[in-house]
């Protein structure tokens, strides 16, 4: 099993820029292809980012291709997400998911998740 703690969320203006932490203890997170997903109020949450276990594959959401990075530090058991150009839109909580094996964009596939962290995105 891992164990996964967000950090990083805040107010930021539009245009600005978060970087969203999010550490694994546990098992190592090598072991595990790791997934950023968002959850806006009244929505369902959905998918923003992914990256497999040795951090040589990344696939990102339509929406945020181009603005966001996933990247990943197996040393330090952490994955983060850069989040550039924000926009109003990316309001939200964003959770850090974990699964065994390739990466994958479905919420469902996902085992472990951590609580969250709030992101607002001011205009």
């Amino acid at each position: 099993q891992v164990q996964l703690v967000e950090s990083g969320g805040g107010l930021v203006q539009a245009g600005g820029s978060l970087r969203l932490s999010c550490a694994a203890s546990g098992r190592t997170s090598s072991t595990y292809a790791m997934g950023w997903f968002r959850q806006a109020p009244g929505k369902e949450r959905e998918f923003v980012a992914a990256i497999s276990r040795s951090g040589y594959n990344t696939d990102y959401a339509d929406s945020v291709k181009g603005r966001f990075t996933i990247s990943r530090d197996n040393a330090k058991n952490t994955v983060y997400l850069q989040m550039n150009s924000l926009k109003t839109e990316d309001t939200a909580v964003y959770y850090c998911a974990a699964k065994t094996a390739w990466l994958e964009t479905l919420r469902t596939a996902y085992d472990y998740w951590g609580q969250g962290t709030q992101v607002t995105v001011s205009s």
